[in-house]
């Protein structure tokens, strides 16, 4: 048998009536008839006793007879069993798992820190119990394996400069990131019949040796992006204000002086620091 049997064992409160019955009842008429023909009532209530199983909910008991699967036993209850079954439990509850920070590259083969935060619970407790050696820690090193894989197949983040323009990256796709590696980590705990809940990303982060360079990086791609948003919006302002000028006919701009106009409406509306204006008491020319 290589899949899973659910099975239903005896009513462990009928077996317990009858073991009350029999060591006690035993020994009440052994002593009150002084006769040894009660003792073998009292071996066999001794040997009923192991049979005794209690499954609680979302537990589970997997019964084995001398290296034969014989059931497991998933509803809750208390039950009676061979006394020479093995019972191995196995919990079917959710279970959390934070792997440890794993150091891997990305796609572009920057060193990040990267882990993971994964919700799984037992859901063929034949593939858990046999398939695998100990599938807890059979889950840590798939876990750790699949999220090193993802981790290769996607940039940590865009850099333009480097002609990278991908539409998924490990910073900015939580969604599709986290689906792809539960997507991944399920295949790999098939075997040892897992069902993963929820996988996420916990923790992401450059690698100590390029941190401060990456974060330097990021700011200096930040300020070129907002100062070309600037520059676009000066140019426009600046030839709304020629057109303005020009239509309404306030002042006439030749080709040097339009141009030193632009030059100073550009430093004052580009620059870092405000304007300081200074007065020309005499003509544009001097």
């Amino acid at each position: 048998m290589k899949e899973e049997k659910i099975i239903i064992p005896a009513n462990g409160y009928l077996m317990l009536f009858v073991f009350l019955i029999l060591f006690f009842g035993s020994i009440i008429a052994m002593i009150a008839l002084k006769s040894p023909w009660f003792l073998p009532s009292i071996i066999i209530s001794i040997f009923i006793a192991p049979g005794f199983i209690m499954v609680q909910p979302n537990g589970s008991r997997v019964l084995l007879l001398f290296g034969k699967y014989i059931g497991t036993v998933k509803k809750n209850g208390f039950y009676w069993v061979n006394p020479f079954f093995t019972k191995k439990k196995i919990s079917l509850r959710a279970r959390n798992f934070d792997s440890e920070r794993l150091k891997v590259n990305d796609k572009l083969g920057n060193p990040v820190m990267i882990s993971t935060i994964l919700v799984w619970r037992v859901q063929d407790t034949y593939k858990a119990a046999f398939d695998v050696d100990i599938y807890e820690n059979f889950v840590r090193v798939q876990t750790d394996a699949a999220v090193r894989k993802l981790a290769s197949m996607y940039p940590y983040d865009n850099f333009a400069d480097e002609g990278v323009d991908e539409d998924i990256t490990l910073r900015s796709s939580v969604n599709e990131v986290s689906n792809a590696l539960e997507k991944e980590i399920d295949e790999r705990l098939t075997i040892a019949g897992i069902e993963v809940l929820e996988a996420r990303i916990g923790y992401l982060a450059y690698a100590n040796e390029i941190a401060n360079a990456m974060l330097k990086r990021q700011q200096a791609t930040a300020i070129v992006a907002a100062r070309h948003k600037i520059v676009e919006g000066a140019v426009g302002m600046v030839e709304m204000a020629i057109e303005q000028l020009e239509k309404k006919e306030i002042i006439e701009l030749d080709g040097e002086r339009k141009a030193a106009m632009v030059s100073n409406l550009m430093v004052i509306l580009c620059g870092d620091k405000d304007a300081s204006p200074v007065l020309n008491t005499g003509t544009l020319n001097h």
